[in-house]
């Protein structure tokens, strides 16, 4: 008999050892594959599908316009008709229509056109419209008058305050039901979660808005609705998740995430229209809460509180619906008598051997969720809520040195701090170093050979100082009663055209070296020595390396070709972070993601240039773009995507730098800072897990449980 029942109990050992080493590996896989398929999919290649535009004036003028736009792409717009300029106005107003077009009386002296936008709706909107409808109105015959109804505050110039608050309270939302899951199960009784979810929406909402509000100066509108938005907010989507996690436990990070972040960000309507994603985000955007809460924000600080009652009855019906559902599941299991407490899975968040004492479990629990809320919003919004040209370099061509000098000296006086200009007389000379990134752009004075000025531009090396310098340097030639000319040196491919490519492909190298070593420290820690970990990091970062090549080419059709020197850097970034992120998790366990998250993507994406020119950033983030991980890889993709990989030798070397001083310093941990194995609740510690002086974390990622729930 004790035969048998050791043998069983072997039996089920091995069983769940299995369990937890393929959750090890699916649960990074699927985290990975899914955000990056989701936003390349959506997002490579944004383009007007069905956008609202309005349109009013004289009836012949209106019907024949109307035909005229919709020829030219039928899927792209959906025209509306009205019967005045004021209805026009309105409906641009209360972001029932996109933009509108009021064309002029029948009358000699009437030759203008007013094109209508709202900036604070999005910019990119707003700008996605004027490119509707000015070449057709061009071809009328018509001049155009652009104006903004709704301009952005300067505080905010570019609108990310509702998407960066949004997405820091959604994070609030759904993580805090993951940790309470695996190292506080207790408090998953609905008559606990409530109250708890209800004070911590408090808190959550708190911060969220000092740091937004008092600290950086960007969230406008009335304090008590931006609170009372951002406290519905984390309330409704911790409902929502409190209901996944009942019925998928620690798998229901993923779907908070596909549904959340994955879906939610594209529909959300903030950084991108939804009416260039494709078609079912526009469903989408009608019921997500990511979309609901963005939109609120959107109405408070911006429309004076305009719309925002629909969007509140989203996030409400989520957070009634929510807990019903959770109240329906828990009657049901206790009637059919299968109700059965979760197990606590982790037992000690900061990697110690024993149990803490509960109150320190509980701050740990609180400290974790704020902490990343907090990081997010001061690195993300504090880098690219407030994007203006800083120190640009920029050349300054004329036909002799005096006459670039002088321009120059004045473009300064008049842009002081915008612009670092340089002077030459060679055309050819300037062009090669916008080519080679070493100015954003040159502006070309006129000469006898060429009447007009001419902007040499590189759209590959970053959209957004391309549209700023044409921004300014446009009004600069109109100020001087210049021709200006636009020259993109080295343009965008047509499946990349807004330059987000290289961006997301280094953030799925980022996420798959740091998931990883997150997921393995606790769901496998007989994985995490050391003469085990590096092969496995290795074979890893070659695996998930051809698997980000193949969404992103043949599933995305966002790159073409290019396979192999992709391939090569994608393997040396996963594996650099990877080895980073094992610094923490010999450390400090669960707790490793705060600093890794922080310096490989908070700080990451602001001074990677990938979204924003870290010209239009603060100055620490142009510093940290020549020493992180992410603006390496950003870099290493764009020279290799646009560039003929010229530029990929100092990325390379960044990584080696990581990847080398991380390994030395996890010998030094290893060799003189060794715990012993940590138990796993439930389990007897595995023979020789640490046998060679490693030690073993017994957490990481929130969600990172067995499929059973335990680990």
């Amino acid at each position: 008999m004790e035969d048998a029942a050791a043998l069983e109990a072997a039996r089920q050992a091995r069983k769940e050892k299995i369990g937890r080493i393929g959750f090890a590996f699916v649960f990074p896989f699927l985290m990975v594959v899914m955000m990056i398929t989701g936003y390349l999919g959506a997002m490579h290649d944004p383009r007007p599908n069905d956008m609202p535009i309005v349109v009013a004036g004289p009836a012949a003028a209106v019907e024949q316009f109307a035909s005229a736009l919709e020829n030219a792409d039928p899927d792209a717009v959906d025209i509306r008709l009205v019967d005045s300029a004021d209805t026009a106005r309105a409906m641009v107003i209360d972001r029932e229509a996109s933009g509108a077009v009021v064309l002029p009386a029948a009358s000699p002296d009437e030759k203008a056109a007013t094109v209508y936008t709202a900036g604070s709706a999005g910019a990119s909107q707003a700008s996605t419209v004027q490119g509707l409808v000015t070449p057709q109105l061009l071809a009328g015959g018509l001049q155009i008058q652009a104006q903004d109804l709704v301009p952005l505050p300067a505080e905010d110039s570019a609108g990310l305050a509702p998407m960066f608050l949004t997405t820091a309270l959604i994070l609030a939302g759904y993580m805090p039901l993951s940790l309470v899951l695996s190292s506080a199960p207790e408090l998953l009784r609905l008559r606990r979660t409530v109250p708890i979810l209800a004070v911590w929406s408090g808190v959550a909402a708190l911060l969220g808005w000092i740091i937004a509000g008092p600290v950086l100066g960007v969230a406008q509108g009335s304090v008590w609705l931006v609170l009372g938005i951002a406290w519905l907010t984390v309330f409704a989507v911790g409902s929502v998740q409190l209901f996944l996690t009942r019925i998928l436990g620690p798998l229901a990070v993923l779907a908070g995430m596909l549904f959340l972040m994955v879906l939610g960000i594209p529909a959300s309507n903030m950084g991108m229209s939804v009416h260039t994603m494709p078609g079912i985000f526009s469903w989408l955007h009608g019921f997500l809460p990511t979309a609901a809460a963005g939109e609120a924000f959107r109405s408070v600080m911006y429309f004076g509180g305009n719309g925002v009652g629909g969007h509140l009855l989203v996030l409400v019906t989520g957070a009634v619906l929510g807990l019903a559902a959770v109240a329906g599941i828990d009657a049901l299991k206790r009637r059919r008598n299968t109700y059965e407490e979760p197990v606590q899975s982790v037992i000690s968040m900061t990697g110690g051997a024993t149990a803490p004492k509960t109150w320190v479990r509980y701050a740990t629990l609180v400290f974790f969720p704020l902490a990343m809320v907090a990081m997010m919003l001061s690195a993300m919004l504090g880098g690219m809520g407030k994007p203006i040209p800083r120190e640009m370099p920029v050349a300054v061509v004329g036909s002799t040195p005096e006459q670039a000098q002088l321009t120059a000296a004045g473009l300064d006086q008049n842009m002081s701090g915008m612009f670092d200009f340089s002077v030459g007389t060679s055309t050819a000379d300037a062009a090669t170093m916008v080519r080679d990134r070493e100015v954003v752009a040159a502006f070309v004075l006129p000469s006898a050979e060429n009447p007009s000025a001419t902007l040499l531009t590189n759209g590959a090396a970053g959209m957004s100082q391309q549209q700023a310098v044409q921004s300014v340097f446009g009004q600069v030639a109109q100020g001087q009663g210049m021709t200006l000319g636009v020259d993109d040196l080295a343009p965008l491919d047509s499946d990349d055209s807004v330059g987000t490519v290289s961006l997301y492909l280094a953030i799925g190298w980022i996420m798959s070296g740091f998931l990883l070593l997150i997921v393995l420290a606790m769901a496998a820690p007989d994985l995490m020595r050391k003469r085990v970990l590096v092969p496995i990091m290795a074979g890893w970062s070659v695996f998930m390396s051809a698997v980000l090549w193949v969404i992103a080419g043949p599933i995305v059709g966002a790159i073409d070709g290019h396979f192999l020197p992709l391939f090569g850097v994608g393997v040396v970034a996963i594996f650099s972070a990877a080895m980073f992120t094992t610094v923490f998790t010999r450390m400090i366990g669960l707790l490793a993601v705060l600093p890794v998250v922080a310096v490989l993507m908070f700080l990451g994406v602001p001074s990677s240039g990938g979204g924003l020119s870290v010209y239009m950033a603060p100055d620490v983030f142009r510093f940290l773009h020549d020493v992180l991980p992410l603006p390496a890889a950003v870099e290493s993709a764009r020279s290799i995507l646009y560039f003929g990989g010229d530029a990929i030798g100092s990325p390379l070397l960044t990584f080696a730098i990581w990847a080398a001083v991380s390994f030395i310093v996890v010998l030094v941990l290893d060799t003189f800072f060794a715990r012993p194995p940590q138990p796993i609740p439930g389990r007897a510690v595995p023979p020789g897990v640490a046998d060679d002086g490693g030690p073993v974390a017994d957490a990481a990622e929130p969600a990172a449980a067995s499929p059973a729930g335990r680990t």
